[in-house]
């Protein structure tokens, strides 16, 4: 089985649905105690949310981007 990587949402709660859909799927098709291979990166939505109340929608894409590099390197 290949592990998946996600990127977490704006916040772990928006994060859990796809979390369980992904589990839910593999072990429809595999059956048993099966479940997806999964690295999970989240970011702090308190940071993103600051940069937005700022405006500063530069740096909240930056920060994405930046995370989206560092889950690249597990």
């Amino acid at each position: 089985m290949k592990t998946i990587g996600l990127l977490g949402g704006m916040s772990w709660e928006s994060t859990i649905p796809y979390y369980g859909i992904i589990n839910e799927t593999v072990k429809q098709q595999l059956g048993g105690l099966h479940s997806a291979k999964v690295i999970l990166y989240s970011v702090n939505f308190a940071e993103v949310e600051q940069m937005q109340c700022a405006g500063d929608w530069q740096a909240a894409g930056q920060l994405l981007a930046e995370s989206r590099e560092q889950y690249r390197q597990i």
